[in-house]
This record gives C-alpha cells, sequence and structure tokens, in this order.
C-alpha cells in the first residue's frame, strides 16, 4: 500500500496518540486506506477532468486541484496591501476565506464528514469507537490543512512583507481557528437537515452547494477585477453591536487591538469571541459526535413517502413530440434531468451562469450611462449570452452515471434514430431552457419595454437553430449513453468554439435592427428554417451518424 509522507510524519507523534488510548496501529491503517481512496475522488471544480487514459499513472485529484484553490486565493491578496484600516479589509478577508473554505467542505468533503462506512465495518471489528473517531477527526484536518494552506498561502506571505511578522502570526492563528468554526458549522448543517430530513434531502442540499460553488467561481472573476480599485480607498468603517452576529468582523478585531493600540468594548469582546467561540465550537463538535453518527445512518434510507410522478402538464410530451418513440424518450430525458445529481452538477452551473451572464453586460454599460439610456439602446441583445447553455447541455446529454441501461436502445426495435436525439434535445428545451428564456424576457422587457418583444422572438428561433447547429457537431452519441468519466477535452474546445457562433446571430440581429421591415423578414424566414429543421433535420442526421 502506498506510503503517505503525511503518515511518516505522523509516525513522529506516535507517543502522543498511545496516551489517549489509541490504538495507533489500527489509527495509521484505517487512516492510510482513507487517503488512499481519496486518490480517486475528483473535487467538485475538477469535475470536468476526463478518466485517466491507458498508461498514465495515477494522481490524485485534491492535490492536482489546490493550485486552483491557490488562483482562487489571489483575491485575498488586495485586502493584504491596503492600508492599515483593519476592520475593513480583514473582515472582508475573513468572509471570503470563509465562504471558500465553507463551500469547499460542504462540496468536496461531505464523504469525509458523512463517512457511514466507518460504523458498517469497522464498528464490528475490534476497533474501539476512539480510534475511529480519531481517524476521522485526523483525516478532516488534513484535508482542510491542504485546502486552507492552498487558499491562503501567498496571501498570508504578502501580508507578512507588508506589515510585518505579528500580523502574519495573528492571520494565520485565526484562520486556523476559522477552520474550526466552519468545521462545527458545516457539521451542525448536516445535524439539522439529518434531524428533520432523510439522506436524500441532505444528498439535495450538497448537490445545489457544489453547483452555488462552481457557478461563484465562474462569476468570481467580475469581484477579482474590482477588488483591486479598494487599494487606494480610504474607507471609513464604524462597528455596531449586530457586528456580533457577523463571524469575519470578529477575526479582524484582534489586529484592531495588538496593531493599533486601539482599546474599546467592541474591539475587546469581538477579539475574546474570536478565540472562544471555535474553542467552545470544537468542545460541543467532539460531544455532538455520537448523535451525529447516528443520525448519519439516515443516508442509507430513502425516506418514508416517495412522492408520485405528476403527469406532464398538458401531456406536453405528446404535444411536442409526435412520435412514440420521441415522447417514451422525452419523458425518460425530463426525469434524467430532474433526479441524477451528477447531470445536474455538470449542467445546472451553465444554466447559473447563462443567467447572470446578460446582466453583466447590462452592468457594464450603466458605468457609461442611466437606466433610462439603457432603456432606449441595443443593449437588449446581450440576451444572446444566455445561449451559451445550450452547447453545454447538448454535449453533456450524451453522458450519465447509469450509462449501462443504454443497452435498451439497440434491444428495442427502434427505426428512426433521429426521434431519440429530437426526443432528448426536446425534453432540454423544454426542462431547462424555456424557463431560462421566460425569467430573463420579463426581467429584460421591464428594462427596455415591450417594444422588444419581437427582438425577444427572433431570439428564440435563433436559440432553437442554434440547438440543431450544436447537434450536428456534437450529438453523434445515443443520449445517456457514455459514463462522466468519458467526458473529454475535445468537448470542451467544440463547447468553446460553437459560443463564437452566438457573436454571428447578434451581428446578424443587429443588422436586421437598422429597419423594421428587414427585422419582421427575418423573423419569418427564421420561422421557416426552424420548422424545416425541426421536422427532418433530426432524422437526416441521424441517418449520417450511422452511416
Amino acid at each position: 500500500m502506498k506510503a503517505f509522507k503525511i503518515l511518516k510524519l505522523m509516525d513522529h507523534g506516535r507517543g502522543f496518540f498511545e496516551k489517549r488510548h489509541v490504538n495507533y496501529p489500527a489509527l495509521r491503517a484505517i487512516l492510510q486506506t482513507k487517503l488512499l481512496m481519496d486518490q480517486r475522488r475528483v473535487p467538485t471544480i475538477m469535475s470536468g477532468s476526463g478518466r485517466k487514459k491507458h498508461g498514465q499513472r495515477e494522481r490524485n485529484h485534491f492535490l492536482s486541484s489546490l493550485w486552483f484553490y491557490a488562483l482562487i486565493g489571489l483575491v485575498l491578496v488586495p485586502f493584504m496591501i491596503m492600508g492599515g484600516n483593519y476592520t475593513f479589509q480583514m473582515s472582508l478577508a475573513y468572509a471570503i476565506i470563509m465562504f471558500i473554505i465553507m463551500t469547499s467542505m460542504v462540496s468536496d468533503f461531505s464523504s469525509v464528514l458523512m463517512d457511514i462506512r466507518d460504523r458498517n465495518i469497522l464498528a464490528s471489528k475490534p476497533v474501539d469507537t476512539r480510534t475511529i473517531n480519531m481517524a476521522k477527526t485526523l483525516h478532516i484536518l488534513i484535508y482542510m490543512t491542504l485546502l486552507t494552506g492552498a487558499t491562503t498561502g501567498i496571501p498570508l506571505v504578502v501580508g507578512l512583507l507588508r506589515h510585518g511578522v505579528i500580523f502574519f502570526l495573528i492571520a494565520l492563528i485565526e484562520v486556523l481557528l476559522s477552520d474550526i468554526l466552519i468545521i462545527f458549522l458545516t457539521a451542525l448543517l448536516y445535524f439539522c437537515i439529518l434531524r428533520y430530513f432523510d439522506g436524500e434531502k441532505l444528498k439535495d442540499v450538497i448537490n445545489y452547494v457544489q453547483i452555488g460553488l462552481i457557478i461563484a467561481i465562474m462569476i468570481g472573476y467580475q469581484f477579482v477585477v474590482r477588488s483591486f480599485d479598494l487599494v487606494s480607498l480610504n474607507v471609513t468603517f464604524h462597528l455596531k453591536w449586530w457586528d456580533v452576529f457577523i463571524p469575519p468582523i470578529w477575526f479582524s478585531a484582534p489586529f484592531e487591538l495588538v496593531l493599533h493600540d486601539r482599546v474599546n468594548g467592541y474591539l475587546i469582546l469581538f477579539s475574546f469571541m474570536t478565540l472562544l467561540v471555535p474553542l467552545l465550537a470544537l468542545a460541543f463538535y467532539m460531544k455532538l459526535m455520537p448523535t451525529f453518527e447516528r443520525n448519519l445512518q439516515k443516508l442509507v434510507n430513502r425516506g418514508g413517502k416517495q412522492k408520485s410522478q405528476r403527469r406532464f402538464s398538458l401531456e406536453s410530451h405528446k404535444v411536442l413530440c409526435r412520435s412514440k418513440i420521441e415522447q417514451a424518450v422525452f419523458q425518460f430525458s425530463c426525469l434524467m434531468m430532474k433526479k441524477e445529481r451528477e447531470f445536474k452538477l455538470k449542467v445546472y452551473p451553465s444554466l447559473g451562469f447563462s443567467i447572470v451572464l446578460p446582466f453583466i453586460f447590462i452592468f457594464n454599460a450603466l458605468h457609461d450611462g442611466s437606466l433610462a439610456d439603457l432603456s432606449t439602446s441595443k443593449w437588449y441583445l446581450s440576451f444572446y449570452f444566455s445561449l451559451v447553455i445550450i452547447p453545454s447541455v447538448v454535449v453533456m446529454l450524451k453522458y450519465s452515471g447509469n450509462y449501462k441501461g443504454a443497452w435498451i436502445y439497440k434491444a428495442l426495435p427502434i427505426e428512426e434514430h433521429g426521434d431519440i436525439y429530437k426526443g432528448a434535445i426536446k425534453a432540454f428545451v423544454y426542462k431547462l431552457f424555456v424557463p431560462l428564456f421566460l425569467i430573463l424576457a420579463v426581467v429584460f422587457i421591464v428594462l427596455f419595454g415591450f417594444r422588444i418583444v419581437p427582438d425577444l422572438i427572433i431570439t428564440f428561433l435563433n436559440a432553437l437553430l442554434y440547438v440543431y447547429i450544436c447537434f450536428l457537431m456534437t450529438g453523434k452519441v445515443i443520449p445517456f449513453s457514455r459514463p462522466f468519466e468519458n467526458i473529454q477535452q475535445s468537448d470542451g474546445i467544440k463547447i468553446f468554439f460553437l459560443i463564437f457562433i452566438i457573436l454571428g446571430f447578434v451581428g446578424l440581429h443587429w443588422l436586421c435592427t437598422i429597419f423594421s421591415f428587414v427585422l419582421y423578414g427575418y423573423l419569418l424566414v427564421l420561422l421557416a428554417v426552424n420548422v424545416i429543421v425541426w421536422r427532418k433535420g433530426f432524422l437526416l442526421a441521424a441517418r449520417s451518424f450511422k452511416g
């Protein structure tokens, strides 16, 4: 079995564990097994990585992802090189640190905190509970240390060079204390959910946190760019009584107290809470652990009542699909998009990004003019950037965690494979894109007025045509028939180039807005093209794929 350096380092403290009546050989073997199994777990931010190629050396995906956390941590650098307004800058810095670490904790370390294999496998062996709990605690601490070190390492060094050794030591100690508080808050979140709900609800919460983490990373560059403007600002920050409920502000107080010799009631209280609350949280977590472990058994239960599946409203599959095969694939695809967690983890971040991206362009436009100027402009064409979801989802439709069931496609007497592709594509348009489009359309009508309704119709028709173009370039595989581990780098390259087609749609639409009669003529042409494409295009394309 692989020898980990961290275990060799831990061997020097063997006496410490044995004095606490921990079976050290068993502890080491358990921890070694956990670390070895963790090598196969792909972190959320590397969820698009393909599987290991033949002949390629096995690598630890988590360790490989640390450079990405270090890159994210660069957003903290401006707060480290600002002036001496520690209450302001360090409150923001620790808010960012706690956000990054806690979301990563929920998304990537859920398997560590909620590992029930210890209870199911080791509890039946001659291994005492003290040793099992110590192995779990060390497992969490190892990865929390690596993650926190990668995220805060460069900013702490910058702080050392900018403000000195005392600043560095205070920041380092508080990072460790914030980690303890994060572990407690994460465990408390799980405990509350498991106390009142079943394991399925907790899995849903984890999935949505994973999605939120990826969305935050996607749009985070906007805040990174703007954060550098804070360096030259002279900000005045006044403490209030309600700041006692905001942990990042606690962690800023010792900097003012020690480095600026500012002494007042709020700073003393917050500095005291910085030390006391994490230590009390750690003690409470240790006391809560047995109850938490018992509630973890709910993870293997699916809950008592199962919700009955609703019939599709207005028999949508019959309205939108013509053949029986197409209707069946449509219903199946809708259920897969709703229930398969890994598919949602891959796709839903793009959905969130598609909602945010048009408004990023609008907000940038507002810097140069007023809202009244915006309402009379052509910035409504930024709506097209919501179409970035289309190539991502069309590519992901061929992957599934239950890909082995794809044998059914060959077992059934299906004459036209085009019905399979069209049913899955229509399910995506109906289930994901249409709701997105309607939400954005309402907001854009509020911003730009009803004058843009014809433009929104043209945008939707262009989107339907764009779906077909993406299918032609990426859709040669039966839907949900390949494992997620087979995601290729070439898929990302295809998506990248397909996004440039959106710019072509924007340019053509902009040219048509010069004359209203041209705009309406363009609308009629798009309508005719879509009718032809969606009636015959998929069948012809499927035949060419087979050929």
